[in-house]
């Protein structure tokens, strides 16, 4: 996991398209890029997150906002520990394009959160996605729901640093492990993205669609194998191997089938197979 913020400070102290084809080759077409600001963003006291929505949502649905499990205002989630409902009244900066605080947002509820198979938390708001907008002319980010692909273009949008990272998918972890914690079908960065304690729960954005395809939440900082900060990859044969200074992210995809009209949790709906109590 990325370090809390005080430790974060201390480490932030320290711390081209590719050439055309040949007129010959056949050509496909990609779409163009989306520009990926700080809108939708959020900053958390520790962390970072992010206003989402699903591709069912509805404007009147209550907005969630969408960080990491080891985020969580009340401590990280055991391993094997799923939390839901549980009562919340935390805040989050709101951020304008430019990376501007705008408004305070208020949570109502943990609607779900986890450090099982995966590392995220979902917050509830007292607001709708139209009276945000509305009020900040900010929209949601919405989550795809579907699986992300190796060699994809993407950003990972700090709003707790208002920075942000660009690099590509590098590919995907079978078993990530770290400390007591394992997460299955991890994204990995291509070394680029070099994020820093203070950028858990940032969207990763795939630049092509403007769409949160993970969330980002850890990496190999000083080459240690498998402990905290320092996660090892396992692959399906339990060969473990390590990447000093690469950093990985928890696929989203999952998310949008266990939530149901109103932006309801529904851990029992068709196709859900997030962690459940």
């Amino acid at each position: 996991m990325k370090k809390p913020l005080v430790v974060a400070l201390c480490a932030l102290a320290m711390a081209g398209t590719g050439a055309a084809p040949a007129v010959a080759a056949p050509h496909t077409a990609r779409p163009a890029a989306v520009t990926v600001t700080y809108a939708g963003t959020v900053s958390l006291s520790n962390c970072s997150g992010s206003v989402i929505r699903f591709p069912n949502s509805a404007d009147t649905d209550p907005a969630l906002v969408l960080t990491n499990g080891h985020c969580l205002e009340t401590g990280f989630p055991d391993p094997g520990e799923v939390i839901t409902g549980q009562s919340s009244s935390r805040t989050f900066g709101l951020l304008s394009a430019s990376g501007s605080r705008i408004a305070t947002l208020r949570a109502n509820q943990v609607v779900y959160s986890t450090m099982t198979d995966t590392d995220i938390t979902i917050y509830r708001l007292t607001t709708t996605y139209a009276r945000i907008k509305s009020a900040y002319g900010i929209s949601p980010l919405t989550v795809n729901d579907t699986h992300p692909t190796a060699g994809t273009a993407i950003k990972v949008v700090s709003g707790y640093w208002k920075r942000t990272y660009s690099c590509s998918i590098d590919g995907f972890v079978y078993r990530l492990k770290e400390g007591d914690w394992t997460w299955k079908d991890s994204v990995r960065y291509t070394s680029a993205c070099n994020t820093i304690g203070g950028t858990s729960g940032s969207p990763v954005i795939d630049t092509a669609t403007g769409r949160v395809v993970a969330v980002n939440n850890t990496g190999n900082e000083d080459g240690e194998t498998c402990t905290v900060n320092n996660p090892c990859e396992v692959d399906e044969n339990g060969n473990v191997t390590i990447h000093q200074g690469i950093n990985y992210a928890e696929e989203t995809y999952l998310i949008p089938a266990c939530f149901t009209t109103g932006n309801r949790l529904d851990l029992a709906a068709a196709g859900c197979t997030l962690p459940k109590p």
